[in-house]
């Protein structure tokens, strides 16, 4: 019993080891053995007193509530050991809802809340129920099925991103066979000292038998684990993501169903917002930007966070359990503190690429559970949103920013932005007169910029001293921001062109709403955001630097009379001009294969589980038949020699083949008999009057002067039939189809018909 309990307890934590990139904590590490220890003692402790399986099941709710808040949900734990009551509500809830909530969650969640509870409970019954087959069942082999689940789930909860547990998964082979081993000659052992009589001469031969049969059903049974596995993976080459349960799983935070952020922008210049404080930061260098939030879905009606009908990795917001990891995001670390004053909504001020976040006040539990950030765009958000006396603080990456003079030298990066839809041809006529003849995409890009900053003047439109300004950046808003006389707008519009253009030219592109304050606040000393401190922005993403800053919005100067501006400098070109022939058609070569205008919509989310779910089932077939493969061509053996001796021309060849029919679904039953014995002797182990009778006919046919009839012959076989459904008589389902695939009979089978005594 030791060498089985401790290989399949080696087994499970093989197993468990693919949860590791879930949780990568050492709360999870002593999860993992204090759970599997006492589910081993559980299980044994259930076999050694031959315990009733609800006996079983008592012990096992007893130590999951008594183990599972120090375990699971430590942060409940009185003392780190004792559970509380608060502690049990959570372990109990999330052993029903935590399963969802782990996979719309940043990866890894240490010891989150309590995220550990799946873990605890999938460990916690793969050991008690796989160990207790294993010790009670007579095939404690199909045990292999727990720990083959909890590799599974390592996978199907894991991360998206296409790493392959090989290792883990040769590991677990491994230690299936040796646990199989170790069972089966354990199993061996007890049934050769069962046996009597003449059965003991079995003995010589059954340890290699018996090491055979492990390993080649285990192979056998483990390959439902390879298939499964292939199931889960077969659409993740080790090069692109997987589809895991994450990746289907709808997100508790959508932006998309949210107004555009952008066209709120004029509420902050009103009257009556422009002087109040939004908020305090603390913290905030001088020249940081305070990023609201991120949009890269234009459909021209307004800048989004992502879109309905084009999916996009802005709009993919995740809960963070801890921390962020940004080791591979270059820049300076930065702290920021921020007490919210009269700004209310979802969107969170932050800075840079978040690495932590931790809220204060009384309300800080409630923004713990309803934070989500977007690492992508570095967007953050709180679902329920914020109020005035909320305050917390983020540890962020301040990314390097480079001068205008590099800007001029940059070039499109890789990354991808949904493809802008109804971009204004007056912007695009626009854009071809201001790049006319200057080379490089950098350079391209500096100059359509510049020529917006220089051409266009700023009005909010709010106040009766200031010209007209229409609000919005839809097509048609942008049209007429570059066919009036005078370009004027404000941040909303400059940012919505600036990001248009440089689609245009092939960068990929999207609109930060955000806030400058007039002063930064170094030290301690907060500083106030008003309203008036709104603005917008553009990040280009470039080979060079990732996703760069860049501020289109025009200088603020006296607009002036548009009778005195010279009607020629307005003028537009009507057409777009062709760049020079050794000039690279930029938006083509440049533009990623996801921003292409006539990319199809993404598929909708019932048709993507119902994708999964077909190529679930057409996989689960394909597992089925791996699987059934063995013992179908068992069967059709069996079928085949059946065939040859019951079709023999000779009649004797036919009766000898009849017995031998006869003696073969004996064995395959489970009778034991030594090799060396007669048809008598072996008729006499059977029992009955009939097998005695087939004996007698069987040794007159092969020794008695002159041949039996092929009528004999005939009448042999059916009894035979009889016989061999008289076998099955009072078995079970299960042991008539043991006995079908039984390759013991095979093994005494040579492909003829040899006298036998």
């Amino acid at each position: 019993m030791a060498s089985v309990t401790s290989s399949y307890a080696v087994m499970t934590l093989v197993a468990a080891s693919t949860l590791w990139p879930v949780y990568r904590s050492r709360e999870f590490v002593l999860l993992v053995v204090v759970t599997v220890a006492v589910g081993t003692v559980i299980a044994i402790a259930g076999a050694v007193l031959r315990s009733s399986s609800f006996a079983v099941l008592v012990a096992t709710m007893a130590v999951f509530l008594l183990l599972g808040v120090p375990l699971a949900v430590p942060s409940e734990a009185a003392s780190g050991v004792l559970p509380t009551a608060t502690g049990l509500a959570e372990l109990v809830a999330a052993t029903a809802l935590g399963w969802k909530r782990l996979v719309t969650i940043t990866l890894p969640v240490g010891s989150y809340e309590a995220l550990l509870v799946p873990a605890f409970v999938l460990l916690l019954l793969a050991t008690v129920v796989g160990l207790s087959v294993a010790l009670r069942s007579r095939r404690g082999e199909v045990a292999v099925v727990a720990p083959v689940v909890v590799f599974l789930a390592g996978i199907v909860l894991g991360p998206e991103d296409a790493w392959v547990p090989t290792l883990t998964g040769v590991a677990l082979v491994v230690a299936a066979v040796v646990w199989s081993l170790g069972w089966r000659l354990h199993r061996r052992r007890q049934a050769v000292l069962s046996l009597e009589g003449g059965a003991r001469s079995v003995r010589t031969s059954g340890h290699r038998a018996v090491a055979v049969r492990a390993v080649a059903g285990t192979i056998v049974t483990l390959l439902v684990a390879g298939a499964a596995a292939a199931a889960v993976v077969e659409a993740a080459p080790p090069s692109s993501p997987r589809t895991v349960a994450r990746s289907i799983v709808e997100a508790p935070f959508d932006p998309r169903r949210l107004v555009s952020p952008l066209t709120r922008l004029r509420v902050y210049e009103q009257e009556s917002a422009v002087d109040e404080t939004l908020f305090s930061v603390s913290g905030l260098e001088e020249g940081a930007l305070l990023r609201l939030a991120t949009l890269d879905t234009y459909d021209g009606v307004a800048y989004t966070v992502g879109s309905a009908e084009v999916s996009s990795e802005s709009g993919t917001f995740d809960r963070v359990p801890a921390s962020v990891d940004q080791s591979a995001s270059p820049g300076t670390a930065t702290t920021l503190s921020v007490e919210v004053g009269s700004y209310e909504g979802v969107w969170l001020p932050t800075v840079g690429r978040l690495r932590s976040i931790a809220f204060d006040g009384s309300d800080a539990s409630t923004l713990r559970s309803g934070f989500v950030y977007n690492d992508v765009s570095g967007t953050a958000a709180v679902d329920g949103g914020l109020d005035a006396g909320d305050s917390y603080r983020i540890d962020a990456v301040l990314a390097p920013q480079p001068t205008a003079e590099a800007l001029e030298t940059v070039t499109p990066g890789a990354a991808t932005v949904p493809a802008a839809q109804a971009v204004p041809t007056e912007l695009i006529d626009s854009l071809a007169g201001d790049v006319r003849g200057v080379e490089g995409p950098g350079a391209r890009l500096q100059a359509a910029l510049g020529a917006l900053r220089e051409d266009g003047y700023i009005s909010h439109g709010v106040s009766s001293d200031e010209p007209a300004s229409r609000s919005g950046h839809g097509a048609d808003r942008l049209a007429e921001l570059f066919t009036d006389p005078v370009m004027i707008g404000d941040a909303e519009q400059y940012a919505a062109a600036a990001a248009l253009m440089a689609g245009e030219l092939g960068f990929p592109a999207r609109v930060v709403m955000g806030f400058v304050p007039e002063a930064a606040s170094a030290g301690t000393e907060a500083v106030a955001v008003r309203g008036g401190d709104v603005t917008a922005w553009i990040e280009v993403d470039t080979a060079e630097y990732g996703w760069v800053a860049i501020d289109p919005v025009p200088d603020e100067r006296r607009i002036p009379d548009d009778r005195l501006l010279d009607p020629n400098r307005l003028q537009r070109p009507e057409s777009v001009v062709q760049p020079p022939p050794d000039e690279p058609q930029l938006r083509d070569e440049q533009t990623p294969p996801q921003a292409d205008q006539e990319s199809p919509e993404a598929p909708a989310a019932w048709l993507a589980v119902a994708r999964l779910v077909l190529r679930a089932v057409g996989v689960g077939a394909v597992v089925l038949a791996l699987v059934a493969s063995p013992f179908l061509a068992i069967v059709a053996a069996k079928a085949r020699r059946r065939r040859r001796r019951m079709r023999h021309p000779d009649p004797t060849s036919r009766i000898v083949g009849g017995w031998q029919e006869f003696r073969d679904a004996a064995v395959d039953h489970g009778v034991e008999t030594p090799a060396a014995a007669t048809r008598g002797e072996f008729a006499a182990i059977v029992g009955g009057s009939r097998p005695a009778v087939l004996a007698r006919v069987a040794d007159r046919a092969t020794f008695a002067p002159g041949g039996p009839a092929s009528d004999d012959a005939d009448r042999v076989w059916s009894a035979v039939s009889d016989m061999r459904r008289a076998l099955g008589s009072g078995k079970t389902r299960w042991q008539r189809a043991r006995a079908a695939v039984s390759l013991r009979s095979l093994r005494r089978y040579h492909g003829g018909t040899r006298p036998e005594r």
